[in-house]
């Protein structure tokens, strides 16, 4: 991510008027009150990941931003906002709404109409910009969620938030590629989410139902791979769907659900063997799902062009 401002890096003196500069006219159009005796230390970073909009807010200082009915006359990008609470508890208000974010919550806001955002103590926040567009939910569920709290106890939303955080501390090191791909995945995510916490969710469109539906898959598929039986038929009962329809999702990965669940095993194994450790390669197998050697090591052999032995002693040679 680009920094937009360090304090530290300003005599005190420059601090005020810097961050205002930043806060109002780079993220803004947007109004700030601050008490200008408060010292203020802080950082606010930025950058994107595909179309979404990707910053951090890292203040110690308690002040608020402001979006104005004058300002949004001025200039109204067609944006909504979601901010994750990464530290600190800050408070949202709009809409005649107000939330006070606990660490991991996360709650959207229009851009587009007046708001409030205020930290009383320390902050880290990530702040998701994202077209209004993208997110595939009629407008009017939307403006009944602004300012609402998102916890990360169930559903969707426990799959979103160690995400966003993730994406957060991690923008700068995913290629373009890999970034045009996960604005997707969190703008579908952050969509779910809010369409299950409006229990709308059958308003999604059906590409948007699938994608979440194989991200869940995934995730399921990913808690249990060390289970000896874990198979399609057992992937498709916990989500309630056919075989069939299980094995057509998987198209669009261009593999089976099979050989999905054969693949994510050789890896995790693939990952052991390389860090070293002190189980050997029998137990590395059975530890995630192949519990027998023989077999195991043909599918690594044909997998990475080695057996498990030799690509342990090759990665230790290194």
């Amino acid at each position: 991510m680009a920094v937009l401002i360090r304090t530290r890096d300003l005599p005190a003196e420059r601090r005020h008027d810097a961050w205002r500069t930043v806060v109002c006219d780079t993220l803004g159009p947007l109004d700030l009150k601050i008490d200008p005796d408060a010292p203020l230390r802080g950082e606010i970073e930025s950058g994107q990941l595909g179309s979404v909009g990707v910053g951090r807010v890292r203040t110690s200082t308690p002040h608020s931003v402001h979006r104005t009915p004058g300002l949004i006359r001025r200039d109204s990008p067609e944006l909504y906002r979601v901010v994750l609470a990464m530290t600190g508890s800050p408070r949202l208000a709009q809409d005649g709404r107000y939330a006070q974010l606990s660490r991991g919550e996360f709650a959207i806001y229009d851009f587009t109409r007046p708001y409030e955002l205020a930290y009383d103590s320390a902050v880290q926040l990530a702040v998701f910009s994202l077209p209004r567009d993208l997110l595939a939910l009629p407008s009017g569920s939307v403006d009944a969620l602004t300012a609402v709290p998102i916890t990360a106890e169930s559903g969707t939303a426990a799959l979103a938030v160690p995400l966003l955080h993730r994406v957060a501390v991690d923008l700068e090191t995913y290629r373009p590629d890999s970034a045009a791909r996960l604005s997707t995945v969190v703008t579908d995510l952050i969509t779910t989410a809010l369409a299950e916490r409006a229990e709308q969710t059958r308003s999604l469109p059906q590409d948007s139902r699938q994608r979440m539906l194989l991200l869940k898959v995934h995730a399921f598929i990913e808690q249990r791979l060390g289970e000896v039986d874990l198979d399609p038929a057992t992937v498709a009962q916990a989500h309630h769907v056919s075989v069939r329809y299980l094995h057509r999702l998987f198209e669009s990965e261009s593999t089976t659900v099979a050989a999905w669940i054969r693949q994510r095993r050789l890896e995790r194994c693939r990952a052991e063997l390389a860090a070293g450790g002190t189980l050997s390669v029998s137990e590395i197998g059975a530890r995630w799902g192949l519990p027998d050697s023989a077999h195991f090591s043909r599918l690594f052999k044909r997998a990475y062009g080695m057996p498990p032995a030799e690509y342990r002693c090759a990665n230790a040679v290194r």
